[in-house]
This record gives structure tokens, sequence and C-alpha cells, in this order.
């Protein structure tokens, strides 16, 4: 880790959660204090050094109370919903309010406009904004995360989806994204303004992925292609709303469009070793 100086201040969202939580630990280990805000600041971690402080992304006096003198910021993108970008907008403004120096988006790979997958468009009006918005910034654009692959998998031992043969993903371990993460923050100037696409080592098809979940789980998994169709039909049982729908079922559209199946060396670069392979996450 870069030397810093020795005022610099950092805040993280998302503490609660998979990622944001990783980060924070990071940070800790490395003897970083650190801000930690969250909608409920009981269950943030305990880490030396940590604050938790209040700060939902929809409450913009909350957070920009929280931010006031932050050099340094991880933004984790907000949980899935209907409004999330105008969630992302009103956060992002409080944070320019607030004075933060750098801040740190968690984005997705493909991030565009006219995506097939419906989220990264949501990613990529967010990223529009914290541009318009002037706040120096590094863009983290990971990919589907290989931590939750098995979770792809029916209780039959299937995975079904419109993906095709498409290239799933170049699939990316959640430690990977947290250690560059954590790279990008303490080198924050180094950073600026750059993009960075987060891969694993390899694309694989979902066929592939099933194999590896057979190989290191013992389970025999199988992939068995849908049409778009049938993916809306088998889904429509969970009675999710049809925005949720349509970011499920691009998920494998966006597959099988070749979408998200560019590996990158971005891990290594920010992290001086390998991308992790699926099989050693699953493991």
């Amino acid at each position: 880790m870069p030397s810093l100086p020795l005022d610099t201040t950092f805040a993280v969202t998302g503490s609660t959660g998979r990622l944001g939580g990783r980060v924070a630990r990071r940070l800790a280990a490395a003897g970083v204090a650190q801000t930690l805000l969250a909608r409920d600041p009981g269950r943030a971690p305990r880490l030396p050094g940590a604050v938790a402080v209040p700060g939902s992304y929809g409450d913009r006096e909350a957070v920009v109370r929280a931010l006031r003198g932050v050099d340094r910021l991880l933004m984790v993108s907000a949980a899935e919903t209907a409004d999330r970008v105008d969630t992302h907008r009103v956060f992002v403004d409080a944070a320019v309010e607030a004075g933060v120096g750098h801040l740190v988006y968690i984005s997705f790979y493909g991030a565009a406009p006219d995506a097939t997958f419906t989220l990264a468009r949501d990613h990529w009006h967010t990223e529009q904004h914290i541009r318009a918005a002037g706040v120096p910034f590094t863009f983290l654009r990971d990919n589907l995360y290989a931590d939750f692959m098995p979770g792809l998998v029916g209780d039959d031992g299937v995975i079904r989806g419109p993906a095709g043969e498409g290239r799933a993903a170049a699939v990316v371990a959640q430690d990977d994204i947290a250690d560059a993460s954590t790279a990008v923050l303490t080198g924050a100037p180094d950073h600026a303004g750059a993009t960075y696409d987060l891969t694993g080592p390899e694309a694989l098809t979902l066929g592939e992925i099933a194999d590896v979940l057979t190989g290191t789980t013992g389970r025999t998994v199988r992939y068995q292609p849908e049409s778009v169709a049938e993916a809306y039909r088998t889904r429509a049982s969970y009675g999710a709303p049809d925005w949720q729908l349509d970011a499920w079922v691009s998920t494998y559209t966006a597959i099988a469009a070749g979408e998200l199946a560019g590996v990158t060396d971005c891990v290594p670069r920010l992290t001086g070793r390998p991308a992790t392979p699926l099989a050693d996450v699953v493991r």
C-alpha cells in the first residue's frame, strides 16, 4: 500500500454487505481510519479505527453530515430498485456538497446506455452523473461475481437461462474486487479519471461454469438453455416487478450477446497478483 498523508480521510459505503465489508476490513487491517456509512450503523462491522454513522443513500442531509472532510470515498452501488439511479444521484450530489475529494464507484462491466443487461444502463447513467458533478473519480466496472455462480443452480442441479453458448462473464471474485478497490482508494491520485474493467482470468460459457461447479462441489450440475420467453415464464412465479424480471433475464441475454465476455488484466495490474479462477472461489 502506498504511504498516505497522515491526515487522509476515508469513507466506505456498503460495509454491512459482502463487498463493502471486505474493503472496510482491508483498510482496517492496513491501519487506515475510516467512516462507515450505513442505513443502520448498528449493523456495521466493528473495526479498529472505524466509526459507523447513519448515511442512507437517499438521505441527502445525513450523507452531507457524514462525508464532511472526507478525502476518499468508496461508493458501492445501492440495492437494486426501480429508482436506483435517482438514489445514486442524490448520494453523489451530497458527496459533492460535502467536499469529497475522490469518489471510487463500483460500476458494472459493459456499462452503456444501450447495454443488453438492463442494470448496466443504470450504472452508465450513474457514471455520467458523477462525471458531470466534477468530483475526481475512478470507476471499477465489475463483471458477474464468481461467488454468486452456485446461486444460479436450481434445486435440481440445473442452470437455466437464455445465454446460448455465450462466454459468461469472465466471472470475478469479490475478494479480487475488494483488493482492487483498496488499491485504488489508497493510491487514488494515480487513478483519477480511470475506468477499470475487473474480470476473472478466463471467460466461460454457462456449460463450462456448470462443469466447474460439478468438479468443485461434487454435485452434478448442468446447463440447460432457455428461450427468452421460457426465461420470463419460469421466473414469473416469483412475483417480482417487471423491471426485476427484465434484469434477471437480461443477465443471460447479455451473455448470449457477448457483452460480458472480455477478459482484462486490471485485477493483476491493481493487485499485483493473478485474478482468482472460479474453481478456487467455489472451493
